[in-house]
């Protein structure tokens, strides 16, 4: 067991220690001006059942960051298991939404198809939360679908495996 203090000098460490926390993977997708947005998101949690709340934090280090904190609607898609291609075509780099067979949501929210679940949010509200910005988002709407979850836990993909 390794004991230090979070601070710049052991950033590294501090990472590798919040990844043994394994995560969800999600896709989040907004409108936008200038079409489709979507990014691989993993800080996606449930907030409240009453009313219907989750939040996701994008990385203000992201050029895309004011897109995605002010988006008015949004949609959170949860990965399966074998959908990891999904998760990395909304990395840096990645191929976004080309090739997919989209739809919309009633909001004009574009969904990516076949998904395990998806839930439709409208933007309840946001803070500051250091290097990220803390989206709160009301749920408008939830597709759930049955399977196993993709996650990711120290630096590398995998999948939920009941005991």
């Amino acid at each position: 067991m390794t004991s230090f203090t979070p601070d710049h000098d052991h950033a590294r460490a501090f990472r590798d220690a919040l990844g043994s926390f394994a995560t969800g993977v999600t896709v989040v997708t907004i409108p936008s001006a200038t079409g489709p947005q979507g990014l691989t998101a993993n800080s996606f949690a449930s907030l409240s059942l009453a009313p219907p709340l989750v939040l996701w934090s994008p990385g203000k280090f992201s050029r895309r960051h004011d897109l995605f904190a002010q988006a008015p609607y949004f949609s959170v898609h949860v990965l399966a298991e074998d959908q990891r291609d999904l998760a990395e075509r909304f990395t840096r780099g990645g191929a976004q939404f080309d090739g997919l067979d989209l739809a919309a949501s009633p909001e004009h929210v574009p969904v990516i198809p076949g998904v395990l679940t998806r839930f439709d949010c409208a933007l309840h509200d946001s803070h500051d939360a250091g290097d990220h910005t803390l989206v709160i988002g009301h749920v408008l709407r939830v597709e759930a679908g049955r399977g196993r979850p993709l996650v990711f836990a120290q630096g590398d993909w995998g999948a939920h495996r009941p005991l």
